[in-house]
């Protein structure tokens, strides 16, 4: 496996992001992101970062990409783009292709993070996970909500997939209530991304707007969180508690649902940005409050993934194994 040049990438909307994956243990470098408006092709943007870090067709290619994986495809949601494992294998002459949806990509990075990659979310302290037998739970907002699960069992790390993130929204208070009802004036179902997303906290805001009465301003998620940071805003202020406090809850929904006793992880970027408001969240309180389970829900810990790109460790770690795979697979 020496000198193998593993290609490894994560792919949203707007950016693509392309490293050279280490062939030894999972890790990555020379990482370059490009704008997917620059290019019409994944194969094109592919080759251009191929040349500009001096290789040429990599022995294993592996790619996140924010979307679901359909017959060895990904139809991006977002932006232009169609990856499919024949297409790239063609263009880049190797057999050793993986295309992953960018939420699997994270849940196989987290054995790989260091205490420096997480803050922990308010008690109980992070513990270390086993090392042959757990279950993680792995929750996202952005653009959308991610949800993924990760089992792993013996040396073999297995997500758990599904589409958690589009369960109905449950309402846990009065005015979450209200919130619920106010958004079905726009939406026919409600789900659990409608309010804990970027787009999720701003149908928050507008629902504060119709429960008090008063035509709010349009805003995006990020002056939303921007208000509520220096107080200019008391709408802005509680449409931030109740998004944490509502993430709090889906994040404990789904450690029930998965049995992720040994930890719950928040990635995406929306959150990192602002640990300051979440520390001061209800986001535990939302989380614990499961009734008869929160003597369970209390022992087990949150926390706030910080590495900067953790779904080109998880692609990295998926690429070493294709390698080692391929390395072992007998010859005809």
């Amino acid at each position: 496996m020496a000198d193998s040049s593993l290609l490894i990438g994560d792919i949203g909307g707007t950016n693509a992001r392309f490293a050279l994956a280490d062939d030894t243990a999972p890790g990555f470098f020379d990482e370059k992101t490009l704008r997917c408006a620059d290019f019409n092709s994944a194969e094109l943007a592919i080759r251009h970062y191929l040349e500009s870090v001096g290789r040429t067709s990599p022995d294993v290619i592996c790619l996140a990409a924010a979307g679901p994986v359909v017959e060895n495809r990904i139809r991006m949601t977002n932006n232009h783009w169609t990856l499919t494992t024949a297409e790239i294998a063609a263009e880049f002459s190797t057999n050793s292709v993986r295309l992953l949806n960018d939420f699997h990509a994270i849940a196989y990075c987290i054995p790989f993070l260091t205490d420096d990659d997480c803050a922990p979310i308010d008690l109980p302290e992070p513990r270390s996970l086993p090392a042959t037998d757990y279950t993680i739970a792995i929750l996202g907002p952005g653009t959308g909500l991610g949800a993924v699960g990760l089992r792993k069992h013996g040396e073999h790390l297995i997500p758990i997939a599904g589409e958690a993130s589009h369960g109905g929204f449950a309402p846990e208070t009065r005015v979450q209530l209200d919130i619920l009802m106010a958004l079905r004036e726009r939406f026919d179902r409600v789900s659990s991304e409608r309010v804990v997303s970027g787009p999720g906290l701003e149908n928050i805001y507008w629902a504060l707007g119709q429960i008090h009465g008063e035509k709010l301003p349009k805003l995006t998620a990020a002056e939303i969180f921007a208000k509520a940071g220096d107080n200019s805003d008391p709408h802005a202020a509680e449409a931030v508690a109740l998004f944490f406090e509502i993430l709090g809850q889906v994040a404990g929904d789904l450690a029930l649902t998965l049995g992720a006793e040994d930890g719950v992880y928040i990635a995406g970027g929306i959150v990192k940005r602002y640990p300051d408001l979440l520390a001061n969240s209800r986001f535990r309180s939302g989380f614990e409050s499961k009734g008869t389970h929160r003597s369970l829900m209390e022992r087990i810990p949150t926390q706030l993934i910080l590495h900067e790109q953790p779904g080109l460790l998880g692609a990295a770690y998926c690429a070493l194994e294709l390698l080692r795979a391929t390395e072992v697979m007998p010859t005809s």
